[in-house]
């Protein structure tokens, strides 16, 4: 039984490690694909002069 305990505590520390790495990679992408959104946006705004219909 202890070493049934033993195997279920390490695959959850493996599981709470991956769920941590997993939430920061997924903040980190959130944020430069929002900067990116930005800057693309102002760049078609100010570009929006020399648009000619």
């Amino acid at each position: 039984m202890v070493e049934n305990n033993e195997s279920i505590y390490k695959i959850m520390s493996f599981a709470a490690v991956i769920n941590i790495i997993f939430g920061i990679l997924l903040i980190v992408t959130g944020l430069l694909s929002g900067i990116l959104m930005l800057i693309s946006g102002g760049k078609l705004i100010s570009g929006k002069s020399k648009v000619m219909f």
